[in-house]
């Protein structure tokens, strides 16, 4: 069986099963170099932060113990979800491999979350450290969100190292809960069904259920942004679109799969893949980012997406992470996994710097020469308000998880990356090695290193972005198009399949809809999207003097001096007032702001 951060039962309604812990390696390449940062540069760089800010202190404050002389004394009410977010992480990572070090801060923090908890189970350092009495502000409170993050990572740490002492914790937490509840920010949800999933106890997966049927009644009091700012505005099975806060709402739809699938309930799935659908269409920034209002970090109306101010938050575009992927598993569509991976190298990574231990809140898609506007300076090591960093940590920890999946006919590889996949399909184990260079190179090699003698299919993704693809194997050379290629055959050990994706820069055009970028272009280039910064602007001009020159075409060059391996773009321009031609570096997306502070875009004016 599979450990991983989304595990089906076996009765539930999913097309897919995914891979956990233990069953994909990732060997060298793009995202393994991604993953060894994180390990062991982000998340000791969060335990840090975590002790600096004084989140660590606000438990033992609410255990009765005095806070640090030097501590800040943190006082916003979800800050006890940082801590939990940073373990569950740990516990993936510890189960890619020991860490003595890791491990012992791990200890150390499970420890002091244990001691807080009171006798009758409450778990809220925020509450217990004020007034004591829980669940009195369900609108702003977060309590229910904490405990969704500490059943999460209990989850983790049961699942990956079969470590109860979260778990414990976890569900005498739950035990006090006074029956089904909706909390203004949703999460509870989808760790509620986990829980079930993890314990067998399916009271769990009746409360989550409950909880869904309760929001969209406008119960929840005190809305500043109005009832749709939470999701309290339509029932869940009714709303067509998205609304509010978009962490919100993504965590929402998460949970509202996750009971879909294990009640088999189609109507219930089908409103989450609606409001996905319109979603992708109407309010989706070309980098997978959403949430175009700072005001309340809210989507916006349709096809308002403004680059400059895009907020765009990082734990956003995580949730969709979150949310396409249960939706690939339930429904075994590649579009989904198309998602996930324009999210992940556009979304997701712009959040952290290349080091690792700076990040981004917001994502904006355009920094101005000199109007820098709000959520668009540097990353920062940490924030008042730190929910993206350790988010991020717990994403990239179990990132493995999501690249490939299995099911009774086979295995289905929907990321690439070098690494190796090792299953036990029903008529026997199954192991293959991956060998690429993705995403600077678009030749993916599959080795089949052990099969059962039955026949299987090996399925891979092409993504929508590639327009000529072609599949090499044991049956010949053919092209392929957009979606899942499958083969169907009896392989043997040593067989080799090779998918070799074209990836010349490519130049996009927005939806005309788009007020806000008509007329411009952006360009990509196999899975990412590329920005222009002041330091790649010729001659150092102000970018916002920079036209697209439509009579050249960009070409594709090699960009060590920013990071190892990274393949950059050369854009052909125009200066603005005199009309001579000039070229300009364009790197891909997720690694701007790591040089020198300056102007960025991504969208150029024709």
């Amino acid at each position: 069986m599979s450990v991983s951060v989304v595990q089906p039962s076996r009765t539930a309604w999913s097309r897919l099963r995914p891979f956990g812990a233990g069953q994909v390696d990732l060997r060298t390449g793009f995202w393994a170099d991604r993953v060894r940062i994180n390990r062991e540069r982000t998340i000791p760089h969060g335990l840090d932060q975590l002790r600096r800010a004084g989140t660590l202190d606000n438990l033992r404050l609410a255990d009765g113990y005095r806070a640090a002389a030097d501590s800040t004394g943190a006082t916003l009410p979800f800050l006890d979800s940082d801590v939990y977010k940073w373990l569950e992480a740990v516990g993936w990572e510890l189960a890619r491999g020991p860490d003595p070090g890791l491990a012992a801060s791990a200890d150390e923090v499970i420890a002091l979350v244990t001691a807080t908890q009171r006798a009758d189970g409450y778990l809220n350092s925020y509450v217990q450290a004020g007034d004591g009495e829980p669940y009195r502000d369900l609108s702003w409170g977060h309590e229910l969100y904490c405990l969704g993050h500490l059943i999460q990572a209990a989850v983790a740490w049961h699942r990956a190292l079969g470590d109860d002492r979260l778990l414990d914790v976890a569900i005498r937490a739950a035990d006090h809960l006074p029956g089904p509840l909706v909390d203004g920010h949703p999460n509870i949800e989808m760790a509620l069904v986990e829980l079930a999933r993890v314990t067998g106890d399916r009271r769990r997966l009746t409360t989550a259920a409950r909880m869904l049927e309760l929001r969209g009644h406008g119960t929840l009091p005190g809305a500043r942004f109005g009832a749709g700012y939470w999701q309290d505005h339509e029932p869940v099975r009714d709303a067509a679109t998205v609304a509010g806060h978009a962490v919100r709402q993504l965590y929402l739809d998460c949970g509202a799969v996750d009971v879909a699938v294990e009640l088999g309930d189609d109507r219930l799935l089908g409103a989450v893949r609606r409001r996905w659908d319109d979603m992708i269409r109407t309010r989706t920034y070309l980098t997978g980012g959403l949430g175009s209002r700072h005001r309340d970090e809210a989507f916006g109306d349709p096809y308002e997406l403004p680059p400059d101010r895009a907020y765009a938050e990082t734990c956003a575009a995580i949730a969709s992470v979150m949310l396409a992927w249960r939706l690939l598993l339930a429904t075994g569509e590649a579009g989904y996994a198309d998602s996930i991976e324009r999210t992940m190298y556009n979304g997701v990574l712009p959040g952290i710097s290349l080091t690792g231990t700076r990040f981004f809140y917001t994502n904006p898609l355009q920094r101005r020469t000199h109007r820098v506007l709000d959520g668009a300076g540097p990353r920062l090591p940490w924030y008042p308000c730190a929910c993206c960093p350790p988010n991020l940590m717990r994403l990239l920890s179990s990132w493995q998880q999501y690249l490939a999946t299995c099911d009774d006919s086979g295995i289905q590889v929907h990321q690439y990356a070098a690494a190796e996949v090792r299953t036990e399909l029903p008529s026997g184990p199954a192991r293959l090695r991956i060998d690429t260079g993705y995403p600077w190179d678009g030749r993916i090699i599959l080795s089949l290193l052990e099969t059962p003698a039955e026949p299987w299919t090996l399925s891979l993704r092409v993504p929508r972005w590639c327009r000529t693809a072609t599949l090499t194997g044991p049956d010949g050379t053919l092209a392929v198009g957009a979606g899942m290629v499958k083969r169907h055959r009896r392989w043997q050990p040593g067989d080799v399949v090779e998918l070799s994706l074209d990836l010349p820069a490519r130049i996009t055009e927005p939806d005309p809809r788009i007020d806000a970028v008509r007329g411009c272009v952006a360009v990509e280039r196999g899975p990412l999207v590329y920005c222009i910064e002041t330091a790649d602007a010729p001659g150092r001009t102000e970018i916002e003097e920079l036209i697209w020159d439509p009579s050249r075409e960009p070409a594709v060059r090699p960009r060590p001096d920013v990071a190892e391996a990274m393949v950059g773009v050369t854009v052909p321009v125009l200066r603005r007032r005199s009309g001579a031609p000039a070229t300009a570096g364009a790197i891909p997306y997720f690694a701007w702001g790591n040089r020198e502070p300056g102007a960025m875009r991504v969208w150029i004016p024709r």
